[in-house]
Formats: C-alpha cells, sequence, structure tokens
C-alpha cells in the first residue's frame, strides 16, 4: 500500500442520490478512509446522510438533475459542481453512474482538479438501444470523454467487458479497470438453505422501471401458469418517478390482481426475499453495468434467470450460476421457466455455484483493493503521493 503525504489528498464523490451511494459505494468510501483520504460526498441529500457522516465523511448537499444527457440540463450542474470543487479544495474526483461521470468529469476540468476516476455503472437504453438517436448520443459521450481525458489523469472504471467498447475505450487500456459490479459482503449474505414446499417461486428485486423487464416475467410467469405449471412472480421494489420510463402504481397493482403475481412493495432485508423464493429473476432489456440484485441473490445461493446482455451474462454463465434468454424475448423466459418448474434439482445446484462465483471474485473486499490501487495511481500521478 503507498505511504500518502501527511498533508491529506481531500476526494469528493460525485453521486446523484444519497440512498445510491449508500446501497452500493461504501465499499470505496471505506477504501478511501483505509488510505487516509480526506472524503467529502457530493450528492442530493435525501435519509441517509447520517449513514455517510458516520463513515467519516463529510457530505456536501448538491441539486444535481436527473433525465435525459441535454447539454440545457446538464449546464446548470456542471456549473454548481465546479464551483464546489473550487470552493472545497478537492484534488481528487470519483464520479460514479453516467450523468455524474459527464457532469462530475466537465466541473473537474472547470475547477482545476487533475485527478478523475469516472465510474460507468451501465449506459442505461443509450447503450443498448439500437436506434439512430441513440447511436448519436454514444457518439457525443465519446466525445465528450475524450475531452475529459486531455487533461490532468483520468481512469474509467467499467462493471463488464462490453461498456469500455460502446464508449470509446478499450477494456485493456491501463486507464481502465474492470470491477466486480459494487461487490457483496459473503459474509452478510450467507448462503440459505433450498427453499422448502412445493411450487416455483421467483421473485424480481430492485427498481420498477420498463428496462429491467418486469413486464416480460409477469406475462412469461402466466403462460407458464397457462401450462399447467405451479410458478408465481414476486415484485419487490418501488416505481421511480425520476425515470420517465417507470412503471405506474396502477399497473403494479393491476398485474397484483394476476394469478401467481405479486408486487411486494420495497423490502429492508433481501435475506427474507431468498429465504422464501427459489429463484432470481431479473429480465432486462439491457443498458446494466453488473446489477447488484442478483450478486446478492447469488450470494444466498439463489441461481439467477436473466438475459443475455452485457453485464448479467459477465457474471451468469448459462447453465452455471443460472440460465441466460434472449432479451425482451417473453416466451423464450416462458419456455424457461417451465423447464424450471420441472428440475428443482438443478435450481439448487445452481444456487451453490452461484455461490461460489461470488466468493471467488464478486465481493466487497475485492472492489475494495481494486479500487485502493486506483486511488493510489492516481494519487502518485498527480504528485501527493509518495
Amino acid at each position: 500500500m503507498v505511504t500518502l503525504p501527511q498533508a491529506q489528498v481531500r476526494i469528493a464523490f460525485i453521486v446523484t442520490e444519497d440512498w445510491f451511494f449508500v446501497s452500493h459505494f461504501l465499499p470505496m468510501l471505506r477504501a478511501a478512509k483505509e488510505l487516509g483520504l480526506d472524503v467529502v460526498v457530493i450528492t442530493r441529500v435525501g435519509k441517509h446522510r447520517h449513514v455517510i457522516e458516520n463513515l467519516g465523511a463529510r457530505v456536501v448537499p448538491l441539486d444535481i438533475e436527473r433525465g435525459h444527457l441535454g447539454f440545457l440540463s446538464i449546464g446548470g450542474s456542471i456549473s454548481k459542481i465546479a464551483r464546489t470543487l473550487k470552493r472545497e479544495k478537492i484534488e481528487l474526483v470519483h464520479c460514479i453512474a453516467l450523468r455524474s461521470v459527464v457532469t462530475g468529469g466537465l466541473a473537474a476540468m472547470l475547477g482545476g482538479v487533475r485527478g478523475r476516476i469516472l465510474a460507468i455503472t451501465g449506459g442505461g437504453l443509450l447503450a443498448a438501444d439500437g436506434s439512430v438517436k441513440a447511436a448519436f448520443g454514444r457518439f457525443v459521450l465519446r466525445s465528450l470523454f475524450r475531452i475529459i481525458r486531455s487533461r490532468g489523469k483520468s481512469h474509467f472504471l467499467f462493471e463488464n467487458i462490453t461498456d469500455p467498447h460502446t464508449f470509446g475505450l478499450d477494456a485493456a487500456d491501463e486507464n481502465v479497470t474492470i470491477l466486480g459490479g459494487a461487490g457483496v459482503d459473503p459474509d452478510y449474505y450467507a448462503p440459505l438453505p433450498p427453499k422448502s414446499g412445493d411450487g416455483l417461486k421467483l421473485a424480481i428485486v430492485g427498481r420498477l422501471v420498463w428496462s429491467k423487464g418486469a413486464d416480460l416475467a409477469v406475462e412469461a410467469v402466466t403462460m407458464a401458469r397457462e401450462r399447467g405449471h405451479d410458478v408465481s412472480l414476486s415484485l419487490f421494489g418501488l416505481p421511480d418517478p425520476s425515470n420517465p420510463r417507470s412503471l405506474s402504481v396502477e399497473t403494479l397493482r393491476a398485474w397484483s390482481d394476476l394469478a401467481g403475481i405479486e408486487w411486494r412493495g420495497s423490502t429492508s432485508d433481501v435475506r427474507e426475499v431468498w429465504a422464501a423464493h427459489d429463484l432470481c429473476c431479473m429480465p432486462t432489456r439491457g443498458g446494466e453495468g453488473l446489477p447488484r440484485s442478483i450478486l446478492e441473490a447469488a450470494a444466498c445461493g439463489r441461481p439467477i434467470l436473466t438475459t443475455d446482455v452485457p453485464g448479467c451474462r459477465d457474471f451468469v454463465r448459462d447453465g452455471c450460476e443460472g440460465w441466460l434468454v434472449p432479451a425482451d424475448n417473453s416466451a423464450a423466459l416462458a419456455e424457461r421457466i417451465c423447464a424450471l418448474a420441472l428440475d428443482k434439482a438443478s435450481i439448487a445446484a445452481a444456487g451453490a455455484r452461484a455461490r461460489q462465483r461470488v466468493v471467488q471474485g464478486f465481493t466487497e473486499a475485492r472492489v475494495m483493493e481494486q479500487v485502493r490501487d486506483v486511488y493510489c495511481d492516481i494519487c502518485n500521478a498527480i504528485g501527493r503521493a509518495d
């Protein structure tokens, strides 16, 4: 481990929401604190400020707008962040998720911050969409990334091997690191025994937005039940009002009126979810980094039924830790569900393999180790470490 100088390096995490930082990125905060960095978190403050401050970081409230990555919508955020970085005398920024990477990266240039860590946690539908509009958006982002990289020292963090290419980078570049998502604690998410009882119970845990494919799971489970299989689906999570493709409460309630489908709202402990369910279902349409929800389920010994898209396929090998089906294809999803309903033994075996894969490389400890190395490299590059 590099010894940092007596005068602390001040790092600012830039992230849109405090809850998102707390749910996924506390290992990175701990890594920074272990190195003796002076940590500031610039974010929109909700209900989680105390969690961040209890870990020794200082929270700076900032209204970072969410929505489309248009120049008019991000211009105000860039100016606000740049002023904050200058006022706080920040030497190193760690920008989390695509919007913060763009606004925070450009603000760091304006604010004279030489060290920049840019963590792209998935490209959303901008990465998954094949339309001309999405292609133009990717071109614009690649151009912005070239500008951000043109000065100072930048390092990109990705959660799968496809996204670097999507945004004009090379996964093998020395300034690119592929993380195992946000990582999970395999001691906290301990392996659970197979669920007792008959029937196949699937669960989806996460934000209830169109891109996650909950509608496809509802259709697939309904088809499987119509074919006579005893299968059910539980939806855990809430709509996201800031997302233009959020599912509505009315839709979720209507689904709950269907046989075998139940919207359960949010959950405070996903271990209880997986104790009561056989299988994690993640029928995303794409644009993921590496969903934490599948790592949590896998650590608990539950296999993953997901789509063959970047991020998900970086963890799940078809027939090993779970099963991959084509994206946006409820019929293929239903076929796999029907097959699994007749083969509970394969579910238990895949769950054990999923747990082992987490332990071998997708833990918080591993992510912390990788991030510490990046922090030290950046500090050395900007002349603030011995």
